[in-house]
């Protein structure tokens, strides 16, 4: 349940000649307030977790020369790796409100994804894979094969495949979550999922020892 607070956050950027100039620091305060008003009171950001959240943000607001710097590509998605527990699906929750209104993305949980494959069929491949709209696909991973009507389907395989396509010819990217590494992955959706991985995705990943912040 959200948690009401009386705290007032920061506003996170200045106007100089008609365009914000984002503060780091002001900027986690205001997530911090975010996140104590979507996840409870006992929310806070982490200062292990810093370099990820800074990646994230120059990302989220558009600065291409903080993203040519970092080696991040806004042309493509953020695929944000980590282990369990460690804030993966939270950040991606709250970086998203500093996205521009047009690229800020509905997250959708894979496991949801391919329970909706089971109940609804194969439409669900085109509800997701050629949406026009930028997608988060939350924890890749964690979803089972499903079968509809005794089809099996790879429906997340199937989909990042659609995915690529759309950003391809129309330029639509696609972010995510994964608590796998990149052999883990090849092995649950394929090479030639793998393979589009390094066109799909800016790779930002918290170490192996990031610990369980639950």
């Amino acid at each position: 349940m959200n948690q009401n607070t009386t705290e007032t956050p920061p506003i996170p950027f200045e106007i100089e000649n008609g365009v914000r100039q984002y503060n780091f620091k002001k900027s986690c305060i205001y997530l911090s307030y975010l996140g104590k008003q979507k996840f409870g009171t006992n929310f806070r950001l982490h200062n292990e977790d810093k370099e990820i959240l800074y990646k994230l943000l120059v990302y989220a607001i558009g600065d291409e020369e903080g993203c040519k710097g970092l080696g991040l590509d806004l042309r493509k998605g953020i695929l944000l790796s980590g282990p369990v527990g460690c804030g993966k699906t939270s950040l991606m929750t709250l970086v998203r409100e500093f996205h521009d209104p047009q690229k800020r993305y509905i997250l959708k949980s894979s496991r949801d994804i391919a329970s909706e494959f089971h109940q609804d069929g194969f439409g669900v491949l085109q509800r997701y894979g050629k949406a026009r709209k930028i997608i988060c696909l939350d924890d890749l991973g964690v979803e089972q094969t499903m079968n509809y009507f005794g089809n099996e389907c790879n429906t997340i395989g199937e989909i990042l495949l659609q995915r690529y396509d759309l950003m391809i010819a129309e330029g639509f990217i696609t972010h995510g979550t994964t608590n796998l590494n990149s052999k883990e992955l090849e092995e649950l959706y394929g090479n030639r999922v793998r393979s589009r991985f390094r066109s799909m995705f800016n790779l930002i990943a918290f170490t192996q020892n990031a610990k369980d912040k639950r």
